[in-house]
């Protein structure tokens, strides 16, 4: 698969999204763009999680441009991806956020850590990498960190069928007690309705929804316009 170095975990996702209902109101929703002065990165205070497969390539690309990671600025430990549940998950490691780092109004409940792949300025360092070597942007960025804030829930005994959505505060799949949400309570995530810079997140998203249609062979973003014609 020409569009990512993750061949087989964009296999799983293409299965998914082939026989997903898409939430067409959910992306009739207003959102901002991303504006990273404005959001300093704060999806991925945390970290994500990977597949086998993302944590090898992750490892393989610090192994091979170490010191240019590092020439972008970034922190990076001996272990840029660390093991939880006994070898189980996968997830990059973090450092603790500097002053000036995070957003203004950055939620309180989040961990006040970054991504040991970003930059002072809130940009991936896997990223630039990708594209100073001619690769397309997202080639080596985990599937999970470029389809945010999309979410894909998976069928189970409420639905038969996984779903391509965007969740809101009410819905989020990770509200709880003492946890309002993630997706929902980051900048991207957030609904915007009537801001002056808001637009339908079919339309902010339409980078995102291309790429998921490539890896998928399916036009998702086409069906989600169609009800404009």
């Amino acid at each position: 698969m020409e569009h990512t170095a993750y061949t087989e975990t964009a296999g799983i996702v293409a299965r998914q999204l082939r026989e997903a209902v898409l939430d067409h109101e959910a992306f009739e929703r207003e959102i901002r763009p991303c504006e990273l002065d404005r959001c300093r990165a704060t999806c991925c205070h945390d970290g994500v999680y990977l597949s086998q497969e993302e944590a090898d390539g992750v490892r393989a690309v610090v192994d091979a441009d170490r010191e240019k990671l590092i020439a972008f600025g970034l922190s990076l430990p001996e272990n840029p991806v660390v093991e939880l549940s006994n070898g189980a998950a996968h997830k990059t490691a973090v450092r603790d956020a500097e002053p000036g780092e995070l957003a203004e109004d950055y939620p309180a409940h989040f961990p006040r850590t970054r991504c040991v792949f970003l930059d002072r300025e809130g940009r991936c360092g896997i990223q630039r990498l990708s594209m100073e070597q001619g690769r397309s942007d997202w080639f080596d960025k985990p599937l999970t960190c470029w389809i945010h804030p999309i979410v894909i829930l998976p069928a189970n005994g409420e639905r038969t069928r996984p779903v391509v959505t965007l969740v809101s505060p009410e819905d989020d799949p990770q509200k709880k007690e003492g946890y309002p949400g993630f997706a929902s309570c980051t900048h991207c995530g957030r609904p915007d309705q009537g801001s002056k810079k808001a637009r339908q997140a079919r339309e902010v998203l339409t980078a995102e929804l291309e790429m998921m249609g490539k890896i998928s062979g399916r036009n998702i973003l086409g069906e989600l316009n169609a009800d404009r014609i």
